[in-house]
């Protein structure tokens, strides 16, 4: 399951973000509005935990532009404790829950479950293309029902394609949504090269006809084999 965490708060959102993958919850996180539009139009995710104060673009414009665009897409608003009317104008835009700062955890990961259920979110741990079956739960990855032994990074890239499936891949994205802060595109090109041909070998891909290639772009994985 992929979560979008929008909050200007970074020692909130790296709390959450670390919290959240530790659930196996695949969280992109974006500081402001604006960014968080830009990544909700280029990737869908399962559930966005929003905040409403946030600098410039807030959190109730968001969510007016999403639900705008047809996106039902479970939200997840936070709001200032006791802040009675932004949480009213957030369900009459179409927020499906609210959750008052400052807020425990493990109310908030409740939430999180509570709305991916509601939403069918859990049928979407099995994540597949062709003969490849990735599950975001209990890791476990299969071709053809071959099990695979992937290193994590391998598993990562794999799952970040996966959930992209059908949609070319830019090896910024990649490296961004793999890797993060730390990938550094000028020393560690090669780094990334070898991850993908390593995972490649690993899924029998040799051919690169799984994990396609698209030059100056990135790369695709699609449905079927061509």
């Amino acid at each position: 399951m992929r979560i979008l965490i929008v909050d200007d708060e970074q020692t909130l959102l790296d709390q959450l973000q670390k919290g959240l993958e530790e659930q196996r919850y695949m969280v992109e996180t974006a500081l402001d509005g604006e960014a968080a539009l830009d990544k909700l139009f280029e990737t869908p995710v399962d559930l966005v935990i929003l905040d409403i104060m946030l600098p410039g673009v807030d959190g109730l414009e968001v969510l007016r532009a999403l639900r705008g665009e047809g996106d039902a897409t479970p939200v997840l608003m936070l709001t200032a404790k006791g802040d009675i009317d932004d949480k009213i104008k957030g369900l009459d835009l179409g927020a499906d829950d609210y959750l008052a700062k400052p807020f425990s955890f493990d109310e908030l990961l409740a939430r999180v479950r509570a709305l991916l259920r509601r939403s069918g979110g859990q049928a979407g741990s099995v994540l597949r293309a062709g003969e490849l079956r990735l599950d975001t739960v209990s890791r476990e990855v299969s071709r053809g029902g071959e099990p695979l032994n992937l290193t994590a990074r391998e598993f990562s890239i794999l799952e970040f394609f996966l959930y992209n499936k059908n949609r070319a891949v830019s090896r910024f994205s990649l490296a961004e949504h793999v890797w993060g802060d730390a990938f550094d595109p000028f020393s560690m090109s090669n780094f990334m090269d070898v991850h993908i041909k390593n995972l490649r070998k690993k899924i029998g891909d040799a051919d690169g006809s799984v994990i396609r290639t698209i030059r100056g772009v990135g790369y695709i994985v699609k449905d079927e084999a061509p």
